[in-house]
């Protein structure tokens, strides 16, 4: 079992027509996040109609998966039987839109190496057909 297989709660997301799209991308390794067709503004999580522009076509598009730690927290609570801990829980800010949030576990990291504004790039983990997107640093 990998570092991010050890961290990664089984409670899994329940999918909808929203949401879907997001939490399957990754299984051609492409992170993809709804986005306004009228006025080109990201928004995550998903929703039928644009709060910037009041636009209801809204798609799922592709995204580079790369970004910067906007926040973190380092959880050294065992919440689930297994979980490896410390592990680090992130607010993960992607380079496409300013404000444009992921929240994610971080891996490949020592937890005493992590800090804001570290660049990361995603990878998944794909447990029962959903692709969970986990980040880890560009360069440490």
């Amino acid at each position: 079992m990998t570092m991010a297989e050890e961290q990664v709660a089984t409670v899994l997301p329940g999918l909808d027509a929203l949401n879907r799209p997001y939490w399957t991308s990754g299984a051609d390794e492409v992170l993809r996040i709804a986005r306004c067709r009228s006025c080109s503004f990201y928004l995550h999580p998903p929703m039928p109609v644009c709060r910037k522009c009041g636009g209801d076509d809204v798609r799922p598009e592709a995204v580079s998966g790369r970004g910067r730690i906007a926040t973190y927290t380092i959880n050294r609570q065992r919440w689930l039987p297994g979980m490896k801990v410390p592990f680090i829980f992130a607010a993960v800010e992607l380079e496409e839109q300013a404000g444009l949030y992921v929240l994610t576990t971080i891996e490949n990291c020592p937890v005493d190496s992590v800090k804001s504004g570290m660049s990361v790039a995603v990878s998944f983990l794909e447990r029962e057909g959903i692709f969970l997107p986990i980040f880890s640093p560009v360069s440490l």
